[in-house]
């Protein structure tokens, strides 16, 4: 079953509800790459949700994008983010138990975020090359990181930063690199940034950390 109301895209598996996962996209909006990460999910076993971020806009491009986030609010997409989390489970296998969540970018840093903020309300984060630079003490997720070999929005020194403050809290982290590609590697809208084999890697590394840690 799917359900593209409102602004957002959710797809519960025919056989029934599954472990909730919810889906955090980039800054190019609630695109059809996003809603095929959707549905994979939903095709993998799990009630999967994709709210969109940015009330419909779909940026052109970068600078398009930076506009959009910059007329916007980040409390209102902060309590989008944490709502989406309650509707989610309203349609998973367990209405009352936590949810996964997988983000692209923008999105892999308010999984971080969303996964400190409400630590009981999450159990797992996949953060495709996004960080965060907040304090991760209340974190209690397993989190599993996707990173480009290049890329300039993501640099070396603050994944390392990020990966080192989650180790000495002694978080489970575990990261991956992937030579060759840069930012928006796994997304398959992106066109020339788009990596077939090494998001096909990653997909089947996310599916792997979801089903260890949720299940």
């Amino acid at each position: 079953m799917s359900d593209a109301a409102g602004h957002a895209y959710l797809v519960v598996p025919d056989d029934g509800p599954g472990h909730g996962v919810l889906v955090l996209h980039s800054w190019w909006g609630l695109t059809p790459a996003v809603k095929a990460v959707v549905e994979a999910l939903a095709d993998a076993g799990y009630t999967a949700l994709a709210p969109d971020l940015l009330d419909g806009a779909r940026p052109a491009d970068g600078d398009e994008a930076r506009d959009v986030l910059a007329a916007s609010d980040p409390n209102e997409t902060a309590a989008l983010v944490l709502s989406s989390i309650v509707a989610l489970r309203a349609h998973s296998a367990d209405p009352d138990g936590p949810v996964a969540v997988v983000g692209f970018s923008m999105g892999a840093s308010w999984a971080l975020w969303a996964a400190t903020r409400q630590p009981d309300s999450v159990d797992a984060v996949v953060a495709y090359y996004g960080v965060q630079n907040i304090d991760f003490d209340a974190l209690s997720a397993p989190v599993l990181g996707h990173f480009a070999e290049t890329d300039p929005l993501v640099t070396d020194d603050d994944l390392v930063e990020m990966q080192a403050h989650l180790l000495l809290l002694d978080k489970h982290v575990e990261v991956h690199h992937y030579p060759g590609t840069g930012h928006w590697f796994a997304e398959s809208g992106a066109g020339d940034h788009h990596d077939p084999e090494a998001a096909a890697l990653a997909w089947e590394r996310t599916l792997e950390f979801l089903a260890a840690h949720t299940r």
